[in-house]
C-alpha cells in the first residue's frame, strides 16, 4: 500500500512540491483539489506532477464502494473501501443545524462492547489520519453546496475506538480543523470513548477542545465489566476524575452515553444510581435506545421506558435527553454494515 497524501499537513506538502522543483503555488493547487475530494488525478496539475505523486501517493485512499438511505429520515450510510481492500463504514446525519458525519478510526475494534457489531472479528488495523479526513472529504463532496460545506459536524463515533488510535485521531483532528482546509472547529467535533483513561488526560491537554463523549452504559464497576471488557482495567471513579481533569483544561462539559438495555441497567434503582454519580457535575447524559445487534442478543428498551427512565434522571437534577434514533432501517448501529458485506463477500 502506497503513502496517503491526506496524513499531510499542508505545510509538508508545500515542502513536498518545492522538493520535486515545483513551484510553490502547486502546493496551494494541490491541496485544495484533496480538500474538495478528488483524487490526485482529477486535481488541475501537470501530467508529470500527477506521475510523480502517484508513483509514492493513493490516487483515492477511500472509496465509497455501497450507499443506503434511509426512508425514515434521510440518514445516509455508507461502506467505503480502503487501498489495501478492507472496508469500514461511515453515516450522515441530517438535521436542522447541519449535516453530521460519523466516521471511523479502525478497522474493527479490540475493546469487545458486547453491545457493538464493531468488535466482531477483532481489530484489524488502525486507520492513518489521512484515511479518517477522507472520510470527510469525501462525504462532504457529495453535499458540498458552492462555499457551504456538506459536512458541518463530526462524531467519532464509528467503528474502532478513537483514543486506541491516538496519535492518528489527534493528526486528523488538526487537519480538519486547520484553517484552509474543511476547516471544522474542534467544537463541532465530538469524540467517543469507551474510557480509556490515560488517553483523556492526554487529549484535555491537546488544545482541542472537542465534545467528549464517554460510553458509560452502567452505574456499577460490576455492571460495566459484564458488557465492556475496558472496565476491568479502568474504574468509574477514574473515568469520572479524567473528566473534571478535561473539563478544567477546556471548559467543555463532558456527555456520558447510556445504552439502555432490556433487563441490565434501566431500572429505576439504576436511574437512582447514575443521580448520585453524576449530580453536580458539568456533564449531560445521553440516552441510547440500544440498536440491537444479532450477533449480541442483546434487547432494547421501548420508547415509553426509554423517556420515563430520563424523566427520573431530570426530576434528580441530572441533565439528560432520549438520542433520536436515526437510519434503523439501514443497519445503523457501528460495524453492522460492514459485518453484513463480509459475511456476503
Amino acid at each position: 500500500m502506497k503513502s496517503i497524501l491526506q496524513d499531510l499537513k499542508f505545510e509538508e506538502i508545500e515542502n513536498l512540491i518545492l522538493s520535486y522543483g515545483e513551484k510553490k503555488f502547486r502546493a496551494k493547487q494541490l491541496y485544495d483539489g484533496l480538500m474538495k475530494g478528488k483524487k490526485i488525478s482529477e486535481i488541475n496539475i501537470s501530467a508529470d506532477l500527477k506521475a510523480r505523486l502517484l508513483e509514492t501517493f493513493e490516487d483515492e485512499p477511500v472509496k465509497i464502494i455501497k450507499t443506503l438511505t434511509s426512508k425514515l429520515d434521510g440518514t445516509e450510510k455508507y461502506l467505503f473501501s480502503l487501498a489495501d481492500g478492507n472496508v469500514i463504514e461511515g453515516v450522515l446525519m441530517k438535521y436542522k443545524y447541519g449535516n453530521t458525519q460519523c466516521v471511523s478510526t479502525q478497522v474493527g475494534c479490540r475493546m469487545g462492547c458486547k453491545f457493538c457489531a464493531s468488535t466482531l472479528g477483532g481489530l484489524v488495523r488502525n486507520l492513518t489520519s489521512g484515511e479518517i479526513l477522507a472520510q470527510v472529504l469525501t462525504v462532504n463532496a457529495l453535499h458540498a453546496n458552492g462555499k457551504q460545506r456538506g459536512v458541518t459536524n463530526i462524531v467519532l463515533m464509528g467503528s474502532g475506538e478513537p483514543l486506541d488510535n491516538y496519535e492518528n485521531v489527534v493528526s486528523f483532528l488538526k487537519n480538519v480543523s486547520a484553517e484552509g482546509g474543511v476547516n471544522i472547529s474542534p467544537r463541532n467535533i465530538s469524540l467517543s470513548t469507551c474510557g480509556l483513561v490515560p488517553k483523556i488526560y492526554a487529549l484535555a491537554d491537546e488544545g482541542l477542545p472537542v465534545n467528549l463523549t464517554v460510553s458509560l452504559h452502567q452505574t456499577t464497576d460490576g455492571g460495566r465489566a459484564r458488557t465492556m471488557p475496558i472496565a476491568k482495567k479502568y474504574s468509574i471513579d477514574e473515568i469520572l476524575k479524567a473528566c473534571e481533569h478535561y473539563f478544567e483544561k477546556t471548559g467543555r462539559r463532558y456527555i456520558f452515553e447510556y445504552s439502555l438495555i432490556a433487563g441490565e441497567n434501566c431500572a429505576n434503582h439504576d436511574a437512582q444510581n447514575l443521580i448520585r454519580l453524576l449530580k453536580g457535575k458539568p456533564c449531560h447524559v445521553n440516552l441510547i435506545r440500544l440498536n440491537e445487534v444479532e450477533e449480541r442478543g442483546l434487547k432494547s428498551v421501548s420508547d415509553k421506558q426509554a423517556y420515563a427512565f430520563m424523566q427520573t434522571l431530570i426530576d434528580g437534577g441530572l441533565s439528560a435527553s432520549v438520542r433520536r434514533s436515526l437510519g434503523s432501517d439501514i443497519a445503523g448501529a457501528c460495524g453492522q454494515l460492514r459485518v453484513s458485506y463480509l459475511k456476503n463477500s
